[in-house]
């Protein structure tokens, strides 16, 4: 539960309020509730599967299971894509929070004048994220005993945040401000969703990642998923709320563009208000935490991200290097990998709001795979033992994969392209493995169909929709969401239509045997 919990509880608390005020006003509130509604649907399906099937990288299996290698691959490379680089966000994140204070920024000033890395922001980053990769290379067993007091930490400091600001300073007559309780109406609500608030709330899966390694996965994933994102979903809803209420009105008399005026930091948002208010001591802690949250949450996804790697090789069409590990058990190599692509994103993303958006569809994305899988499994593999069954799972899966769809539409059209892009770079790839290593992956083409479809949609949605650069903005309001609907449901149903056989199912679990046995 501490390490999903540790992953939701990143800068997501730190610069996630802020984003969604500005993109929806005093109804971001809204927002955390629709996110975490949305996201417990995704959190109940990965609670059954992970465990049921308690397997390192669980993510890219689930829908190897149902759907075969190329399913399996895109959902792994889709869930890698996001993880990998989530480490440079918490990096970007916590460096530009310590850079707000006034003494940093004169003295050692880590971010230039448009808000990105620095030649001494790139080094204090690249040695972060040497730091996060030694602790992975202990094991999942330190990984988990260190992380255990920084969730307390990242837990309390947000909780303490909200208590002393709201006695200090809310004014409930925030709420109706600038335009209103919804100035931007509800394409606000749902813009806001991938500004930063999606993001703050996913990570609850990560236990799930980690299954491989847990003592008792199949009695305790179920409660550690969903108490994770019980606990981030009401955390985050109440920060939002405070932050509103504890806003200046001369601020927000007229819009909600720039919500903290004249102070001290745009992005250290909550430092802010705690300096605004007179609370220098919260300020101060306020400053550890932007380098406990963040850091923490980096760590955890170095491991999960080297876990998928892990998955990853363990398909004949992926150098087999990347599942080979150490006598601790630990995927030395493939934690390797995650550092050097980690510290390779600071390249051309040097900024937190430039990676977010793109995480955030790419997780949609990984996401999506979960329902389908589960939805199929149940039908596969009906007699396999579950310690967690979800409740009224013909409905509750359907409405999580619309869910998972929603997201990568409120992306926005220039997201879901260039996403798209990036999986057909990872399906190259794989074809070349295929070639190379003649493993016949190309013969569930049947099974996988389905999903070339679904990721072509979706660009041909979000260019005709409503959100994002360069859509041509044709869908009327609400309509789109419909359509999207609608299209997510046709997906659905053609890809429990095209699942693989019970025998090549069994076939693909057993290749996972050692694992699930141990479990």
């Amino acid at each position: 539960m501490f390490v999903s919990l540790g992953s939701i509880i990143g800068s997501g608390w730190l610069l996630g309020a802020l984003n969604a005020a500005k993109s929806a006003g005093p109804a971001s509130i809204l927002s955390w509730m629709l996110a975490a509604a949305m996201l417990s649907l995704l959190a109940l399906t990965y609670a059954e599967l992970g465990a049921t099937y308690p397997v390192a990288g669980g993510a890219g299996r689930f829908p190897y299971y149902s759907h075969g290698p190329i399913c399996g691959f895109t959902a792994g490379w889709a869930s890698w894509l996001q993880a990998v680089f989530i480490p440079a966000i918490e990096v970007l994140a916590c460096i530009t929070y310590i850079n707000s204070v006034e003494w940093v920024h004169d003295h050692f000033n880590m971010v230039n004048a448009d808000g990105l890395l620095n030649h001494l922001g790139l080094i204090v980053a690249v040695v972060m994220m040497v730091v996060f990769t030694a602790i992975n290379l202990a094991g999942a067993k330190f990984l988990s005993d260190s992380n255990t007091g920084v969730v307390i930490w990242k837990a309390a400091v947000p909780l303490l945040a909200c208590i002393v600001i709201a006695a200090k300073h809310f004014d409930v007559a925030n709420f109706h401000r600038g335009g209103g309780f919804m100035p931007f109406g509800f394409h606000g609500v749902f813009a806001a969703l991938t500004g930063g608030i999606v993001f703050g709330l996913q990570g609850f899966e990560q236990a799930v990642q980690l299954a491989g390694e847990a003592r008792d996965p199949k009695k305790d994933l179920s409660r550690a998923v969903i108490l994770a994102m019980v606990i981030g979903a009401v955390l985050y809803s109440l920060l939002q709320l405070v932050f509103v209420g504890a806003l200046e009105k001369g601020d927000i008399a007229v819009n909600w563009h720039n919500p903290l005026g004249m102070m001290p930091s745009a992005y250290g948002a909550w430092y802010s208000l705690a300096l605004a208010i007179g609370v220098g001591w919260l300020a101060k802690a306020l400053l550890i935490d932007a380098v406990v949250s963040p850091a923490g949450t980096g760590i955890v996804y170095v491991g999960t991200s080297a876990r998928l790697s892990y998955a990853l090789g363990e398909e004949k069409e992926i150098p087999s290097k990347l599942a080979s590990t150490n006598d601790k058990g630990v995927p030395v190599f493939s934690i390797g990998v995650t550092f050097v692509v980690g510290c390779l994103a600071f390249g051309p993303f040097k900024s937190w709001n430039q990676l977010v958006s793109v995480v955030t569809s790419a997780t949609a994305i990984m996401y999506g795979f979960a329902p389908i899988s589960l939805a199929a499994l149940r039908r596969l593999d009906p007699d396999r033992p579950r310690t967690y069954r979800m409740p009224a799972p013909s409905v509750i899966l359907r409405a999580a994969f619309c869910s998972a769809n929603l997201i990568i539409y409120w992306g926005g059209f220039d997201i879901t392209w260039k996403l798209a892009l990036a999986m057909v770079v990872g399906l190259v790839l794989f074809a070349v493995g295929v070639a190379r290593n003649k493993t016949g992956a190309q013969d569930k083409l049947r099974n996988s169909w389905w999903m070339l479809l679904w990721l072509a949609g979706h660009v041909v949605i979000g260019y005709l929709g409503r959100y994002g650069e360069g859509k041509a903005d044709v869908l009327p309001e609400w309509v789109d969401i419909g359509v999207v609907i609608v299209f997510a449901l046709g997906i659905f149903e053609m890809a429990l239509e095209t699942t693989l056989s019970r025998e090549e199912s069994a076939a693909a679990v057993a290749r996972d045997a050692h694992q699930l046995e141990t479990a």
